[in-house]
């Protein structure tokens, strides 16, 4: 019986053992996977790129119209979106202590007139005095003097009453021009202060399609002092009417916020667009040879740099590779610098791969294969 248990303990003794040694083995290191990509080899076509831009419809000038004097508002004549015509009233101020103005102002140059009237009549007497030896030159020309101040405060007291009736007459504001008006800044019963805006107004005339452009592509819309590309101006609620446009002003700084550039194109006084509609903006670059494009599938963004994936075919392992993208043409990138034609770009999967990863290609079966349209299969290497 002694003898059975000390076999036992040693055989026990013996697996333990076995199992710490096979504890202190390390891992064996899994192969990394093949990876199953799609790719294309580069092609260089003719292409004329297209941007469009979200643009807004303005007036070519929109005025702020404000009063020339202070006071309250009493009375607001038109409404936002209201067309108004060259000469209407459009609001109205309290014109009590202006009209008090003007008359007190009137009153003060009868007076002025009054004294003005009985200077002359005694210059004229004096005169006659002097001819005739009864009074000494300088009492004539004191008389003389009271003649022409008293003409001088006459003019001035005519001027400041002219100012004062011109003041009762701009508690007015009247339209200079026809037009819309597309803002309210003050409603009656406000006190507004002479040069707050009070309205708005769009003048009648050509239409602008204003939009933003970034900052990387200013260069490319003007060459020599001239615009680069033709542009059209469709509005989104239009399906297919395409309004031709010029390049008129391009902002000379960028937004302080947006880094962008104001661009207005002038489309013109036929344009059947409505102030303030929502429009697209399309931007034809001129046609060019050599492009080469890409599915924007295939493109990655690492540290800031759009990249993609360089196939070696002879390795068939995978390469990152800087590109620099000058826009895009539908669901396509167009690659001005960083590949080369006849190279393997990857298309799909790339957010799954490693620089110097194995790839293994799919290639497309034709719609007639049996396993039907759209199916892949994967291409060795020869």
């Amino acid at each position: 019986m002694t003898k059975t248990v000390q076999r036992l303990s040693w055989h026990a003794a013996l697996a333990v053992s076995a199992m710490a040694l096979l504890g202190c083995d390390k891992p064996s290191e899994q192969a990394e996977p093949i990876r199953a990509v799609r790719s294309i080899v580069i092609q260089a076509t003719a292409s004329q790129p297209e941007r469009e831009y979200a643009a807004e419809i303005k007036a070519r000038t929109e005025a702020r119209l404000s009063f020339r004097v202070a006071g309250k508002l009493i009375k607001r004549l038109v409404e936002p979106g209201q067309p108004v015509r060259a000469g209407q009233t459009l609001a109205l101020l309290d014109a009590q202590d202006m009209t008090l103005s003007s008359a007190g102002a009137n009153a003060g140059l009868m007076a002025a007139k009054v004294n003005m009237d009985q200077a002359a009549a005694d210059h004229k007497r004096f005169g006659e005095l002097r001819d005739q030896g009864f009074i000494s030159a300088a009492e004539f020309e004191r008389k003389d003097s009271t003649l022409r101040a008293a003409r001088a405060q006459y003019e001035q007291l005519q001027a400041q009453a002219a100012l004062m009736g011109n003041q009762a007459g701009y508690t007015k504001l009247v339209a200079d021009v026809a037009g819309t008006v597309t803002a309210v800044d003050a409603e009656p019963g406000m006190v507004v202060a002479a040069g707050a805006p009070v309205i708005r107004l769009a003048h009648d005339g050509p239409r602008d399609a204003v939009f933003s452009l970034p900052e990387d592509q200013v260069g490319l819309l003007q060459r020599g002092g001239e615009a680069v590309g033709t542009f059209s101006v469709r509005g989104w609620a239009e399906t297919a009417a395409l309004h031709p446009a010029s390049l008129r002003e391009l902002s000379a700084a960028a937004d302080p916020v947006t880094r962008t550039y104001q661009v207005k194109l002038q489309l013109g006084q036929a344009a059947a667009l409505k102030l303030g509609q929502t429009a697209t903006v399309s931007w034809k670059l001129p046609s060019r040879n050599g492009v080469i494009k890409l599915p924007l599938s295939a493109l990655r963004e690492e540290q800031g740099k759009t990249m993609v994936w360089l196939v070696d075919e002879k390795a068939m392992t995978v390469q990152s590779a800087a590109v620099q993208v000058a826009g895009a043409a539908g669901n396509e990138a167009v690659v001005v610098a960083g590949l080369r034609p006849g190279d393997r770009v990857v298309t799909a999967g790339v957010h799954v791969l490693a620089p110097g990863q194995k790839i293994r290609l799919y290639a497309e079966l034709p719609s007639s294969s049996p396993i039907g349209y759209g199916s892949s299969t994967p291409v060795t290497p020869k």
